[in-house]
């Protein structure tokens, strides 16, 4: 089997052979039918994994490696109607089953969880299919046990990631590889953080808090702070945390704002 790093050279002969039979593929149609192939969510998350130092290791193979740079399996905890995002410490309340078991095998490893957002808040039982494909790596700070049953679990969240294959057993698990970002310390970069004070200040009425001009250095954390202090809904949300190229999640923020509250569907 080829590597999965010649995805774009293989996209390219499926589209040439395609081609020779007047079957007509567009480029980008052609990745994502190469990506599903080859096992992954889509071609977002199979070109994460090229970029990644190393070849993903193989699905269930060896113990979680220590660090996220080759692909690592860890246990996922899905989230309802919340995002979760780099630099953000939060309490997570667990009661269901799968998700405790979750907790229990991270705490018992490395204490490395994956916090990843469902798509339906009402779904008891999600499997990978029912999940965003990129969330968190998140450390377990600690854990309490509430009187309800349920476990407030306390965590650290780290880098985006992005899930390559599942594996799922009696709690979910996935193998993932970092998010890395991209124009990070660009100088339009560093311009638009004025434009979002600017913005904030127009759209919410108030003066932006003290604690946002601290990250006005980084503008990929100005970008995940703000988000979270706006009213724009999960989906959303999730889109943000998705976007790695930070000047076009800067931008993405700032034509919100610029554009007022989403409309309520009716």
């Amino acid at each position: 089997m080829r590597d999965f790093r010649d995805a774009k050279a293989m996209a390219q002969t499926l589209r040439d052979a395609l081609k020779a039979k007047s079957i007509s593929v567009s480029h980008s149609g052609s990745l994502e039918l190469v990506a599903r192939t080859l096992g992954f969510h889509d071609w977002n998350v199979l070109s994460a994994a090229i970029q990644s130092s190393q070849p993903v290791a193989a699905q269930g193979k060896g113990p979680p490696a220590p660090s996220l740079n080759g692909g690592t399996v860890i246990p996922v905890a899905p989230m309802r109607d919340i995002v979760f995002f780099p630099q953000l410490i939060s309490p997570i309340f667990v009661g269901r089953e799968k998700t405790r078991r979750a907790i229990e095998s991270a705490a018992a490893n490395d204490g490395r969880i994956v916090v990843i957002t469902q798509r339906r808040a009402e779904d008891d039982d999600p499997n990978f299919d029912a999940l965003y494909s990129v969330g968190v790596v998140a450390d377990i700070m600690n854990r309490v046990e509430l009187p309800n049953g349920n476990q407030k679990v306390r965590v650290s969240c780290g880098k985006r990631v992005a899930v390559v294959r599942p594996a799922e057993a009696d709690f979910l698990a996935a193998e993932v590889v970092p998010l890395d970002e991209v124009r990070a310390l660009d100088t339009e970069a560093f311009a638009l953080t004025g434009e979002i004070f600017e913005a904030y200040r127009s759209s919410t009425n108030t003066v932006p808090p003290q604690s946002l001009y601290r990250y006005a250095g980084e503008p990929g954390v100005l970008a995940d702070v703000v988000v979270q202090l706006l009213e724009v809904g999960v989906e959303r949300m999730q889109q943000v945390l998705e976007i790695r190229d930070v000047v076009a999640r800067l931008e993405t923020i700032l034509g919100w704002m610029r554009a007022g509250p989403p409309a309520q569907a009716s």
